[in-house]
């Protein structure tokens, strides 16, 4: 009985360690080479790597630069962990490639800096910036058509 259960127990560890190093290698691979410019990502983040509906990231020295420039940018603030954006971005991407916006999209669990930086106080939040500064915001999750008003009013009015 006693040599069972020792049996049984170090087929177990082997198991969870086998099943360790697989998860591990797998996450490895799928993250060499991420857009977020780091080796070591959360897993939400591993998660969504090959989404279509989280590609078009943007790094927070390129969106630095991109507002200085002061040409127009919209930018959707999420995070992978968040249940409103795993609902919302479904929707608001393919309405933004439908209205020919090309948005942004912020990682703020891998950039958890720019939450104070761009005074975002919940997600999903989508920011479209103009001449260098803030000139809408919608925060939270929205009915679609509250998204689409914010493209056609704040967005491509200005195009």
């Amino acid at each position: 009985m006693k040599r069972n259960m020792i049996i049984f127990g170090t087929i177990l560890v082997v198991l969870v360690v086998g099943l360790t190093f697989v998860v591990n290698y797998q996450n490895s691979q799928k993250t060499e080479e991420n857009p977020y410019g780091k080796e070591d990502l959360k897993q939400g983040t591993i998660e969504q790597l090959d989404d279509p509906n989280y590609q078009n990231q943007i790094l927070p020295d390129e969106l630095r630069e991109e507002i200085d420039s002061g040409e127009p940018v919209t930018v959707y603030f999420y995070s992978p962990d968040c249940v409103h954006c795993q609902n919302t971005t479904p929707d608001l991407v393919p309405l933004a490639q439908d209205k020919n916006v090309d948005m942004k999209k912020l990682n703020l669990l891998e950039f958890e800096e720019q939450w104070q930086e761009y005074q975002i106080e919940a997600t999903p939040t989508l920011v479209h910036f103009e001449n260098g500064e803030e000139q809408a915001r919608i925060v939270g999750a929205q009915e679609v058509s509250a998204f689409e008003n914010f493209f056609d009013k704040e967005v491509t009015a200005s195009e």
